[in-house]
């Protein structure tokens, strides 16, 4: 991403209407907040915003793709150290539940994008985030003897499902009783995601 100082006045402008909507997006959901507020929040004419977005559905756009968290999520995951498939697993999961609890706006847009655009919007977020999930994807193959034979792509979707929800069902859960959570819920997502549910039979 561009450092300010590098900006264009034109592109700085863009950026702060992008960092405004994002805000209040964040604050009070896309549909309760209007052009307008975004223009005020934004410390800019009504009339400048539509110099450069036509809307805000084309702002939201913008505000899903410069904002979402993977580009933060993604370098940690290929980063994550461990020399065996379940060290690799555990360290990149941790690091994506951590980064998710830094950035609780990222299920609010996600939520936004799949209930009031239908996931719309998704192909063309996938398209700016591919570049960065190409390496982890590698990451995955590189420990090949390990894994039972998965397309890695599946095996990365099936990581990303398992933790996401992982994260999200602890917010749910949140402000159910401790006795009534188990213990090492975590570990336990990590033991189904490399050896599944099934008991293994005895031969």
């Amino acid at each position: 991403m561009p450092q300010p100082s590098s900006l264009t006045k034109g592109e700085r402008t863009r950026q702060t209407i992008i960092d405004a909507a994002h805000t209040l997006i964040v604050e009070q959901g896309y549909a309760g907040t209007s052009m307008r507020q975004i223009s005020e929040r934004a410390g800019l004419a009504l009339g400048g915003i539509y110099n450069h977005f036509p809307n805000k559905e084309a702002i939201f756009v913008e505000v899903i793709i410069s904002k979402h968290p993977f580009h933060q999520v993604l370098p940690l995951l290929q980063a994550a150290p461990g020399d065996t498939v379940e060290e690799f697993v555990r360290n990149a999961a941790k690091r994506m539940i951590a980064e998710l609890g830094r950035r609780p706006d990222f299920i609010k847009l996600i939520f936004v994008e799949l209930v009031e655009f239908e996931g719309r919007d998704l192909p063309r977020m996938f398209q700016v985030i591919f570049p960065q999930v190409l390496p982890l994807v590698q990451r995955f193959q590189s420990h090949e003897g390990e894994l039972r034979p998965i397309d890695p792509f599946i095996l990365f979707r099936a990581f990303l499902g398992l933790f996401i929800s992982y994260y999200m069902t602890e917010l749910l859960l949140a402000g159910i009783p401790a006795a009534l959570k188990p213990e090492n819920s975590f570990d336990s997502f990590v033991e189904i995601f490399l050896h599944g549910v099934i008991a293994a039979k005895d031969n």
